[in-house]
């Protein structure tokens, strides 16, 4: 199970905070080429992603790499059964990650549309919520292979201090 490796001591036993808005952090495809995004806010236990994880390797078999862009670092409390309100906050049960909309989850590359597309639809009936399957192309970003950068540019236009050093040609 995810959860973190050492945490300081007033951030064990956490506030449950609200899950106002969409997503601002995380919510672009930034390492691999189809994605799981998030439609609803929601906890996500660490069993949960997990659960996700290993349904999605398991249908790509040996192909392909997945990412996975969440991370449950926010505990959560529980008191036992069957004990009287009072005498403080519980223990911690575990942990969670916070999903708001447009939240970019799972990522792969390395495998064909239509196998991603139903890892990704395996993976998403592990989650509470509703998931959408996403493209870089659903996003206007580029495809991994064919990214053209910028033309060197004119040295008028640099400064004076800045030099173009052209590529050398190779004549045969």
């Amino acid at each position: 199970m995810l959860m973190p490796k050492r945490v300081k001591n007033n951030r064990r036993k956490m506030f449950r905070g609200r899950m106002k808005g969409k997503a601002t952090q995380g919510n672009t495809i930034s390492f691999g080429e189809y994605a799981l995004v998030a439609q609803e806010p929601a906890w996500i236990t660490s069993r949960q992603i997990e659960a996700g994880r290993i349904a999605m390797t398991r249908h790509v078999k040996r192909g392909g790499k997945v990412w996975i862009r969440i991370f449950p670092d926010k505990s959560y409390t529980k008191k036992p059964l069957e004990t009287r309100m009072g005498k403080g906050k519980a223990g911690i049960e575990g942990w969670v990650a916070v999903v708001k909309p447009g939240r970019v989850m799972y990522e792969m590359e390395g495998v064909s549309e239509d196998v991603a597309k139903e890892a990704m639809r395996l993976a998403a009936f592990k989650m509470p919520i509703r998931c959408k399957f996403m493209t870089r192309k659903d996003y206007g970003l580029a495809e991994k292979e064919h990214v053209e950068y910028a033309p060197i540019p004119d040295s008028a236009l640099l400064p004076r201090n800045v030099e173009v050093v052209e590529p050398e040609q190779e004549s045969e």
